[in-house]
């Protein structure tokens, strides 16, 4: 039996990115008619539209689609969530992971929820500082919770691969509401982030 992949993408979309990605192929002094290059403007379309398809995506529904009443009001923590984002300067990939703290306050949501709302924010052009808080306030919103903290920590190839070549280099952010503006709260949301607990 053959192999058949599979995959929906919006044919007038895909069309009009691979016109241009092939355009740029010639602009930078390739030949797009080169048989390895053949496909790649629609291939780079596809994996543009699936790395972008955090527009297509509601927060507050994917918060509410698993969304219970609970009386647990302790800390929920859901860390080292993996991400992968587009700089929107210039384009190039920043990844690392997301850790992601609420406290509830009569409801709590699905586990994978959580990581849902890191890619339906993530997968758009960001910058890392609008990211930690969008998942912050879309989360506060949702659930209403007696506070909420996120932190990010990234690498962006931006400054790895152009501009000052800092391959080493971790940007980190956060963001907190809530009781996490509480020294004593936020230094235990930060301390078990760090810890390796096993």
């Amino acid at each position: 039996m053959a192999y058949k992949k599979i995959e929906h993408y919006d044919e007038h979309t895909t069309t009009d990115l691979s016109g241009n990605y092939k355009s740029i192929i010639d602009l930078i002094g390739e030949d797009a008619q080169r048989e390895g290059l053949l496909k790649t403007p629609e291939r780079v379309a596809k994996a543009m539209q699936y790395i972008t398809q955090g527009y297509e995506m509601d927060a507050r529904s994917i918060l509410n689609s698993a969304k219970f009443h609970e009386s647990y009001s302790e800390m929920v923590i859901v860390k080292d969530i993996e991400l992968y984002s587009l700089c929107e300067h210039h384009m190039l990939p920043f990844f690392g992971k997301a850790h992601v703290a609420y406290i509830p306050n009569g409801y709590i949501t699905g586990l994978s929820k959580i990581a849902r709302v890191v890619d339906c924010f993530a997968r758009r052009l960001q910058v890392q500082e609008r990211l930690t808080h969008q998942i912050l306030d879309a989360i506060q919103e949702a659930l209403n919770p007696l506070g909420v903290a996120v932190v990010i920590e990234a690498q962006h190839l931006c400054m790895m691969m152009r501009g000052v070549q800092k391959q080493n280099s971790v940007t980190t952010t956060s963001a907190f509401s809530g009781a996490f503006e509480k020294n004593e709260t936020r230094s235990e949301f930060l301390r078990l982030i760090a810890a390796d607990l096993k």
